[in-house]
This record gives structure tokens, sequence and C-alpha cells, in this order.
């Protein structure tokens, strides 16, 4: 495997997916400065990012449609201010929430507050908006750059690292997110000086590299739901610190209001109405079952891979570390990838030596996502039960604590991603 300061340089490697691939479709570009292999909201921001700068970019995603799932809702500071970069910023703040302040609460009793005024000097808040609408104003602003530079339906089987370019081969996939059901048709070729896998936690070109990836599966599993918020709770956000478990409420965009509830087990059958009972029990306040929107049973696993950087190609995002869901800080950290890797592929496509660059990005970017990975389990072990006297115990001290104004900043930055 290349160290990074090798990277983007000489090398002759083909890796091969192990299926049959039928006969040849063209693609919309045959050649590219860069090609992105998986066009959610990572991949289309770094697009956004390189296409500002004056690259070609050819985006590569094997799903027909964005999923309409709701998924990923917190935007942190840093990442406004990346967004901002992105020319997208001001769009995403006009549609989405936002949180200045978050509330514990327990039996009923407040147990805490965290304001994020000192979060940000520009961005005093954490933004939510369904991650659905944020790749729809990603994919409006790559759009208004270069129409093109989006291709769906496609899947890439091949990767050909010659030490100049990299050769691409892929396949049409039909309609379903899972390609082997719905019948490929088509062999793709292209080329491009850099790849860059945002591919997702089960990366395709993780996998074609044969790049190590140390996953861990947890404990810990939740229920979560959107749901017409009755609460009163407006623009605050609020964790009942609960001896069944934690329950979060967060303020969505349109009144809605989701909830996640730490569960016991998986709970993949559950209904709305199984997640409103719950949330009542725990918190007295009940979700009306009929106003339900979304609905998804989660278990949690961290991933991280050895090596970001490999020949010409690089991985970021999910393909590269995946953290809990708990906190938001997913799609964030891909995103901060990007924003530090785009520059470096500009100075590449420039001609100049950015293996010592390389080397820094990956070292920080890497540190970045055991700092993530670690932030989120601590927000886990918080949100586990505890039998009642313990909990009061350790919500008396999170109170002493966070009375302090200088360790309630210093908690706002920590969940905030500064």
């Amino acid at each position: 495997m290349a160290k990074p300061a090798d990277a983007f340089s000489a090398r002759d490697e083909t890796v091969t997916a192990q299926a049959q691939r039928p006969a040849a479709v063209a693609v919309p570009r045959t050649e590219t400065d860069v090609a992105v292999v998986g066009g959610g909201p990572v991949g289309v921001f770094l697009a956004v990012l390189l296409a500002q700068a004056g690259a070609s970019v050819q985006v590569l995603e094997q799903r027909r449609e964005r999923s309409a799932h709701s998924r990923a809702i917190g935007i942190h500071p840093p990442s406004l201010e990346a967004l901002a970069g992105a020319g997208v910023a001001e769009r995403v703040t006009g549609e989405g929430v936002q949180i200045r302040r978050g509330e514990a609460r327990s039996s009923g009793r407040h147990v805490a507050a965290l304001d994020f005024a000192a979060a940000s000097e520009r961005f005093p808040y954490v933004l939510t908006l369904p991650q659905l609408r944020t790749e729809a104003l990603l994919e409006a602003r790559l759009k208004e750059l270069d129409p093109g530079a989006l291709v769906r339906g496609v899947r890439v089987t091949e990767l050909h690292d010659d030490g100049g370019r990299v050769r691409i081969s892929g396949v049409r996939t039909g309609a379903s997110d899972r390609s082997e059901e719905s019948g490929e048709s088509g062999d793709i070729g292209m080329s491009a000086q850099i790849v860059v896998a945002a591919d997702g936690a089960r990366s395709g070109v993780r996998q074609l590299l044969g790049t190590p990836c140390r996953t861990r599966a947890l404990r810990d599993t939740y229920l979560m739901g959107d749901f017409i918020d009755s609460t009163g709770d407006g623009s605050t956000a609020v964790l009942y610190l609960e001896s069944g478990g934690i329950v979060e409420s967060f303020p969505l965009p349109g009144g809605i209001r989701r909830w996640v509830a730490h569960t016991d087990q998986l709970l993949g059958t559950a209904t709305a109405a199984d997640l409103a009972a719950m949330v009542g029990e725990r918190t007295g306040v009940s979700p009306d079952p009929a106003s339900n929107t979304m609905l998804s049973a989660f278990a949690v696993r961290t991933g991280l891979v050895r090596n970001l950087v490999r020949g010409r190609t690089v991985l970021i995002g999910d393909a590269a570390h995946e953290v809990s869901p708990i906190g938001g800080q997913g799609m964030n950290l891909g995103w901060l990838d990007a924003a530090a890797l785009a520059p470096i592929i500009t100075a590449s496509l420039d001609g100049r030596d950015v293996g010592a660059s390389l080397a820094v990005y990956e070292r920080q970017r890497l540190r970045a996502a055991r700092v993530a990975s670690a932030q989120a389990q601590l927000n886990m072990a918080l949100g586990r039960p505890l039998a009642p006297a313990l909990l009061a115990a350790r919500n008396a001290g999170l109170a002493r604590v966070l009375r302090s104004p200088a360790a309630g900043n210093l908690v706002a930055r920590r969940f905030t991603m500064q």
C-alpha cells in the first residue's frame, strides 16, 4: 500500500469487482480531472468545491434517485463555514431550524442547559435540516456550476491506476438501490487524474482497493421517528435523561420534531405507536402516532480505515470512517474531509507536488475521526439506562459542572465539533 507521500504518483494497479459485466453503454464523459464515486451530500459537496476551482468533475452515483429517508439532520458550525465556501450556506440556513439552546431534563425537572452562542461567532447554533433537502440544495449548486457533473445509475466495478490516470469501469444500474436485483446493463469506461470515494460506510471502492477497515458493532440500539411537534419547546433541543434510557428531541422545519429513544434491543418491527408510547412513558410527552412521517430502528457500528490515500484514490466521509449517528457528526465529518482535501486536489491538478500535504491531511483527518468517534461513544454512554439513584447522582454532577460558564462553553464547543 502506498504511503500518503507517494499518493498521486506512479503506480500500476488494477482492482476489479467480482461481477460479470454486460455490453457497452456510453457515459457522458470519457475523461475528467476528478471522478467522485458517491453522489450523497459529501461527494456532491466536494464536487462543488472542485468545480468552483475550475476542475472538471464527474460524480458517479449508484442510486437512480435520492433516498427519501431524512436520516442526518444536524449541521454543525464548522460545516456551515465550509458550506459557505461552497455558496450554499445561505440557502441551507434559510430553510433549516437554528438550535441555539439545548436543555437536559429528567423526571419532568430541568437539569442543565447549553447555550451554543460561544460555539461560533458567525454561526452560533446547530442547524437542523433533513438530509434529503440538504442534498437537493447541494445538487442545485453543482448543477449551476456544471449541469452534467452528476451521473446517476452507475456502479463502479473496476479501477486501474497506471500512475498518471485512473481508468474506471462501471455498469449502468436499474431503478433499485440493490443493483443485483434490478438488472444491470451496459459497460461504462472513463478515466480521471484522481478518484475520490465518497460512497458510504459499505464503500464499493474501498472493497475494490482492498483497503483494511476496522469495524466494531456496539451494543446500543435506538428507535427514531418524526412527528408533528406539540411540545411547545420551539427551537430548543431537549435531552431527557431517564432511567429507562435517553430520549432525544430535536426540532425540524415545518413544525416537525424528531424523537430518538435508546432501546434495550433492535426493534425492527416497532410502529409509530410503539415509539410514541415509549416517549410518553419516559418523558410525559406523547407524540401523535398518526402524525408520524418517518420511523427507523437502528444499531450502531463504528469503522476506521488504516489509510485514506492509495495511489490516485482517496477515501472520504463514511467510506473512510463510520461513527455513531448519536451526536450528528458523520455527515459533518465528511464535509470537513472534503473541505480539507479540495485545495490539495486543486494543487495537484496544477502540477504541484502534494505528497507532504496529503500526509498531513491523512494524519489530521484520521485523528479527527477518532475524536468524533470517542465523542459519539461518550454521548451514547450518557444515554444508557441507569438505576434511579445512580441517575440522580449523575444528573446532579452534570448540573454542577454546567453551572460554570467556562465548562458550559467547553461542552457546547465539543458538542458542535469545535
